[in-house]
């Protein structure tokens, strides 16, 4: 690009990690900025960067499994440790060869850790770049509510050099951890606000609006699926929604609710669509003109905030507590509190005027901003 390099290493590994990277790798390119762009291969992103706009990764660490990639890495295992090992290798070598003046990644995965761990100090003695952790401070008080991703994001938050903390809250978390040096701690803002602001507007262009009021859900966390209690629980609550309701499936949620006999139940409720899922684009729309929100994830809970529509966490930790403040975030594993919530929000919750936790659009550009 005509302005040379701009010295910054993205590293991305999983569908998720793109669509939050997604608004400042676009801002990079808008602004004629090169970088450059490292794919773990934890999952498959050919077709999410064609529809996001963004360059095709210049190094490919890892191929994506076969098939069905979020079964694949659902659960911890000697594959996966073996990955792991041999991805810190391969990201070292890369960032020796390129040598950037800062190496970002995102959030929670296993790729955001071992990128981590591979540009951090304790490897590269004297290194010259900054390693830096876009998303930092998320805590839900438990290392098992989510596991895998609560140990992952603590492993980025103490190897890395510069910590972008996305709300009052996360940049309290780390100020308290006295492991961190407070300069190094930035508060910017989640950058998921530019995210599903610009698959809006896009989906705006592409789908037309449901007829008729309905709700969305989404279920797909790894320790409600793993447990036959709590889905028998979670398809009790959902069957509790009496209004039209649409719920693009993961596959292993389907696999689960199949193993626990429990798709039946759902299949019998007449006014709940299940669909295949969908882009983020389709989504985000589905989600933007909702009535209100059933899930279990992590940045939908955000995304609840952006577009202000109440939502009901199914979980017994978060680390988005945030939202829990606002009046429309509600957060219960119990059967009979969750089933008054879908109550109260069918029935139509006013939405306080509030300021997004999170921050507001144009995140992305003060990112570049800080880094320049």
């Amino acid at each position: 690009m005509e302005n040379g390099h701009s010295g910054i290493a993205i590293s991305i590994g999983t569908k998720a990690e793109l669509i939050k990277c997604m608004p400042l790798m676009l801002e990079l390119q808008n602004r004629k900025r090169s970088y450059w762009f490292l794919h773990t291969g934890q999952h498959s992103l050919k077709d999410s960067c064609e529809k996001f706009g963004i360059k095709k990764p210049d190094f490919v660490l890892s191929k994506a499994p076969m098939g069905n990639d979020t079964k694949f890495w659902s659960k911890i295992n000697r594959h996966s440790f073996l990955w792991f090992i041999l991805m810190i290798h391969k990201i070292r070598k890369v960032l020796n060869k390129i040598k950037p003046r800062y190496v970002i990644y995102h959030g929670d995965t296993m790729s955001t850790a071992v990128t981590a761990i591979a540009s951090s100090n304790m490897l590269n003695h004297g290194k010259k770049w900054e390693n830096v952790h876009l998303e930092a401070g998320l805590r839900s008080g438990s290392i098992f509510e989510p596991f895998p991703e609560e140990i992952c994001r603590q492993i980025c938050d103490r190897f890395s050099d510069i910590l972008l903390a996305v709300s009052d809250l996360t940049e309290a978390n780390l100020k308290r951890e006295r492991r961190f040096i407070k300069e190094k701690i930035i508060k910017t803002g989640n950058t998921i606000v530019d995210s599903a602001q610009i698959a809006y507007k896009k989906g705006m262009e592409k789908y037309k609006k449901e007829k008729k009021p309905y709700a969305l859900i989404n279920i797909h966390r790894h320790e409600n699926l793993r447990s036959k209690k709590r889905m028998i629980d979670i398809v009790d609550i959902i069957s509790a929604v009496k209004a039209d309701a649409i719920w693009p499936l993961h596959d292993n949620t389907r696999y689960y609710l199949r193993k626990y006999r429990l798709i039946e139940e759902i299949e019998k409720k007449k006014n709940i669509k299940i669909t295949p899922l969908t882009d983020y684009f389709r989504f985000i729309f589905l989600l933007a003109n909702c009535k209100f929100l059933v899930c279990d994830g992590g940045s939908i809970q955000e995304e609840s905030l952006i577009f202000k529509k109440p939502c009901l966490i199914l979980r017994k930790r978060t680390e988005r507590q945030e939202g829990l403040g606002t009046g429309i975030n509600f957060m219960t594993m119990n059967v009979n509190k969750g089933k008054r919530i879908v109550e109260k929000m069918e029935n139509g919750i006013k939405v306080e005027n509030f300021k997004n936790p999170y921050g507001e659009m144009g995140l992305s550009k003060k990112i570049v901003e800080i880094l320049k």
